[in-house]
């Protein structure tokens, strides 16, 4: 489970053996999954396990910030 950024006290996640469509894990106190590609094209929470909701607001901006590092990880590992 390849720690690809940390930022902000959280700590993104791309798990080499999973599945399609891309998306990364964001850990802090809880878990935000967040889609790299949602349905309009930007990113979106699919998922939010015992993080609180400024928390998962963070994960979202900082994703959103370095989405396309994230997606260039993302082809990197999954190719």
């Amino acid at each position: 489970m390849p720690t690809v950024l940390r930022d902000a006290g959280l700590r993104i996640v791309i798990y080499t053996d999973d599945h399609p469509p891309p998306h990364v894990h964001v850990f802090g106190n809880g878990e935000t999954k967040i889609a790299l590609e949602g349905q309009d094209g930007g990113v979106a929470v699919v998922r939010v396990v015992g993080a609180d909701r400024r928390e998962s607001r963070r994960a979202l901006q900082i994703v959103r910030e370095k989405r396309d590092y994230l997606l260039e990880k993302w082809n990197g590992i999954h190719g």
